[in-house]
């Protein structure tokens, strides 16, 4: 039988398999699970055991700021350049969030 907190997890988690590398995108906040307004700029950590993440990455999300509207030169994923995929797979629960990867070189 499974846990009651396996079915309804106290944290978000997903478990993220992106370009055929595994992680953990979590998050620390429990209103992120059920109250939307806590979507507005949040924290989500990221961890995938590879030998080139020394820490977990601790990731801004802004749902509100767009990734298209920052100038053109900061921006990974302006026209022209490939996005990385983790951000990608963010942007599918979160469209057009702006992901910030506070300081650390974004590795996945």
């Amino acid at each position: 039988q499974v846990s009651p907190g396996l079915r309804t997890p106290r944290l978000p988690v997903w478990l993220c398999s992106v370009p055929g590398r595994h992680g953990v995108l979590f998050g620390t906040d429990s209103r992120l699970l059920s109250h939307w307004k806590a979507e507005r700029v949040f924290h989500l950590h990221f961890y995938s055991g590879q030998q080139e993440q020394t820490h977990t990455a601790r990731l801004r999300i802004d749902t509100h700021s767009h990734y298209w509207e920052d100038v053109p030169s900061k921006d990974p994923c302006s026209p022209g350049k490939r996005c990385l995929a983790l951000e990608m797979a963010i942007r599918t629960k979160w469209a057009g969030a702006t992901v910030s990867w506070n300081g650390t070189d974004p590795f996945f």
